[in-house]
């Protein structure tokens, strides 16, 4: 696997079990990177949906993903406060081109006091019988999302309550 350097510029792409192209985010800048972690920044950037509709993000935000976790987690700094979106979705790879990873339709969203909401379970019912997602990939993900779970409540990884403040003050020094 190629490794992005810190500052490089970065395109993520996510896509659906069957390999549709699902969303991507047009540019992220690296802030880490090693074959396990990589970690990016971004703020004002253009998203393209499958459908061609685009729109772009409101808020800055520091994207965590890792090579062993079948999550992704996207810290979102609001004047309210810091929000989290997760992603169930495979461990990320990286070519030439982007950040890859497979989408799998369950969503956490963490609100500022930590507590935290399940998305779209009823999408990911419908996309595990519609696309067939083998048992392995069901049981993986539910065993992930407990991971997940206990992640949030222990404060741990991009949970921590310094991670997204000091990975933004990096994100920043690129920016001049």
């Amino acid at each position: 696997m190629i490794i992005p350097e810190p500052g490089q510029k970065i395109e993520i792409q996510s896509y659906k079990h069957n390999g549709q192209l699902h969303r991507v985010w047009d540019k992220t800048t690296v802030l880490k990177a090693n074959h396990n972690v990589l970690i990016g920044g971004n703020d004002r950037t253009q998203v393209t949906e499958s459908d061609g509709r685009t729109w772009i993000t409101r808020e800055p935000a520091i994207c965590y993903f890792h090579a062993k976790y079948w999550f992704n987690v996207i810290g979102m700094i609001r004047t309210d406060g810091l929000y989290y979106y997760c992603n169930l979705g495979s461990p990320f790879a990286f070519d030439e081109e982007a950040l890859k990873y497979i989408d799998y339709d369950l969503d956490i969203k963490v609100f500022p006091d930590m507590t935290f909401t399940l998305l779209d379970e009823d999408e990911y019912e419908q996309h595990k019988q519609e696309m067939n997602y083998p048992q392995v990939i069901d049981s993986i993900l539910q065993n992930q999302l407990t991971i997940l779970q206990r992640w949030i409540r222990q404060r741990k990884g991009p949970f921590a309550p310094e991670f997204v403040d000091q990975w933004y003050e990096r994100y920043l020094t690129y920016l001049t």
